[in-house]
């Protein structure tokens, strides 16, 4: 009831549609009842031996008699009726009021599902988005414990399985209730001997319908972690295709596909095994309550002569309709131990706290002056330091270049800057304030990223380079491509700016997507540039003409340039060489090999222009 209870705060923004399926719930509920004792005069008519016998008009006196004062006057009108207008007109009559009470049941119900449906999609719509949003706010050191296919997983089924489960038995929550207690009011009313009788077995029914239920909660997680391991490995096919192609892997694949595919079959056929119990058993006990009274009221009505006839008929009536709302109770308490394990997984990851998350008292900066400073800084992903004590500083308009053997730590300083991750120890400033202390948002304003995989979407060209400024003009876009070495390809595609790109830029060469990339940081003109590795996965020609971009776009920009390839930094102010963490030299190009230390042995390993 916790995760249930969590997930209601959804529904305070729709609670005017759900007091609308109340009160129509409460129409349904009543006329569901009176829709049944309605048959009463009719079976009185239909049954009536007594059109001779006299019933005086009956008096009233008080609630304690009510049951005899509603017999009377029934009896007494069915006799007057039928002798004044006759048996035919008088079914006719009793016909229409019974046909106008289900039809109105009916009706009501349609109204209670009408705004239900409103309330459900709504908190659907709204529970999406906030997983959504949750998804892209969490750092990404939390994807990288986390499989994608489980976070899909989440997004996607598990948010509609609380639909169909939670909200579900948010519809039932006042209709069948309500249905069962004026059915029972109805019973009461008819005979209290029958009703006692009912009550004594419908407890018994359901503490053995609560048996079958127990292990539904952990059989719904285990379905759905499943259902989360062969999403991430259908992502991963997909990410990864070619290169299972080329290693003739396909079979490895498939294999690693099935074993989960097939214990996701056991555990769903167990859990629907077990789900598809509830609806048989509970009409069964249900069945077996009817039969016992029978039984028991067949005496009441051949032996103790206390029950007449149409009125046990009438009784059986509302005792099986007890059944239906009693097995969509049964259902729906099944639905909740289902949902439940789907709510645990969605609000764990909204109620994921990020620990990037900006502090009460951070800034806005929207202005770099003097300079970025690493000091003693110190970070490990999980248990070993890639960076230890870690000091440098980046003045502005200089170009600050990386390098060293890979596993360094020159991508972590990039992820540093950026703020994906926090330093262990130490602080990142910048002109003076820690970064921890300014606003992500504005933080990142200040930065252009170009990594080494140039990521694109599935969309136009014109808007994968508007990405970082939405509202951008044709003419700044334009602009942005020429300077990144990018629209001499761009005005040769079908439609120009509007050409979509396919799925990853997938229609594009690595050159032509890398260039992209540096357009798009191009047009949002930060005073920051952060290249990584930026032209490491390039051909000679393609390096060549993203190179010239870079230039273009480093010019008065204070740049931190992460190079594998030595000959695109021999322009940088500064060099800086890295190994296991640390700095062992930096300089310019020139006194750096002239120092004939680590950097000249990587000068010597790659081959210059």
């Amino acid at each position: 009831m916790t995760y249930f209870k969590k997930i209601l705060r959804y529904a305070l923004p729709y609670k005017m549609y759900g007091i609308l399926n109340i009160f129509f719930n409460i129409l349904y509920s009543l006329f569901s009842a009176l829709s049944m004792l309605a048959l009463l005069p009719m079976l009185k008519v239909l049954f009536n031996k007594d059109e001779d016998k006299f019933y005086p008009n009956p008096i009233y006196n008080g609630i304690s008699s009510a049951k005899e004062y509603f017999q009377d006057s029934l009896n007494c009108y069915v006799v007057e009726s039928i002798k004044q207008e006759g048996h035919i007109q008088i079914l006719t009559y009793m016909i229409i009021l019974i046909i106008s009470l289900f039809m109105l049941k009916n009706f009501f119900n349609y109204l209670a599902m009408f705004f239900m449906t409103y309330l459900r999609n709504g908190v659907l719509k709204d529970l999406r988005n906030d997983v959504y949003q949750k998804t892209i706010e969490l750092p990404l050191s939390y994807f990288s414990e986390k499989r994608k296919g489980d976070i899909i997983a989440r997004i996607g089924t598990d948010v509609l399985e609380i639909q169909y489960s939670f909200l579900s038995v948010l519809e039932m929550l006042v209709r069948e209730p309500l249905t069962i207690l004026f059915t029972l009011i109805a019973m009461i009313f008819l005979s209290i001997d029958l009703t006692i009788f009912v009550f004594i077995f419908i407890p018994i029914s359901g503490f053995l319908i609560s048996l079958v239920g127990k292990k539904l909660k952990r059989q719904s997680e285990n379905v759905q972690k499943e259902q989360g391991t062969f999403l991430s490995i259908l992502d991963e096919t997909l990410s990864g295709l070619r290169v299972i192609k080329g290693f003739n892997a396909e079979a490895f694949f498939q294999n690693k596909f099935e074993d989960s595919t097939n214990r996701f079959y056991k555990f769903l056929v167990n859990l629907i095994n077990r789900k598809n119990l509830a609806s048989p058993m509970s009409e069964f006990l249900g069945i077996c309550v009817i039969a016992v009274l029978l039984w028991y009221g067949g005496n009441l009505v051949f032996v103790k002569k206390v029950l007449e006839p149409e009125t046990f008929i009438i009784y059986i009536g509302l005792a099986y309709n007890i059944l239906t709302p009693a097995k969509a109770i049964s259902k729906a308490s099944y639905s909740v131990k289902k949902g439940n394990a789907a709510a645990e997984r969605v609000l764990e990851l909204l109620e994921m706290e990020s620990p990037l998350k900006d502090k009460p008292t951070a800034e806005e900066k929207n202005s770099f002056d003097q300079a970025i400073t690493l000091e003693n800084i110190s970070f490990k992903y999980e248990n070993d330091y890639v960076l230890k004590n870690f000091t440098l500083a980046i003045p502005k308009g200089k170009t600050v270049a990386l390098v060293g053997q890979s596993g360094s730590g020159k991508s972590t300083i990039a992820n540093l800057l950026t703020r994906f991750y926090d330093v262990n120890e130490g602080a990142i400033k910048i002109d003076g304030i820690d970064i921890k202390n300014i606003k992500k948002h504005s933080l990142r304003n200040l930065m252009g990223l170009v990594t080494q995989d140039s990521i694109l979407f599935n969309d136009t060209i014109a808007n994968n380079i508007k990405l970082g400024k939405q509202e951008a003009t044709y003419e700044e876009v334009l602009e942005a491509s020429k300077v990144a070495n990018a629209f001499e390809f761009i005005k040769e595609q079908p439609e120009g700016f509007d050409t979509n790109i396919g799925d990853g830029g997938g229609k594009l060469s690595g050159g032509q997507k890398q260039r992209l990339s540096i357009a798009r940081a191009v047009l949002k003109d930060p005073p920051i540039m952060i290249l990584d590795e930026a032209t490491s996965a390039l051909d000679t020609e393609s390096e060549k003409l993203v190179q010239i971009a870079l230039e273009n776009m480093t010019k008065n920009r204070t740049s931190v340039v992460i190079a594998h390839r030595l000959s695109t930094i021999q322009n940088a102010d500064v060099i800086v060489v890295m190994q296991k963490g640390k700095i062992v030299e930096q300089g310019t190009h020139q006194e750096l090999i002239d120092n004939k230390g680590t950097y000249y042995k990587l000068v010597e390993m790659q081959s210059f222009d």
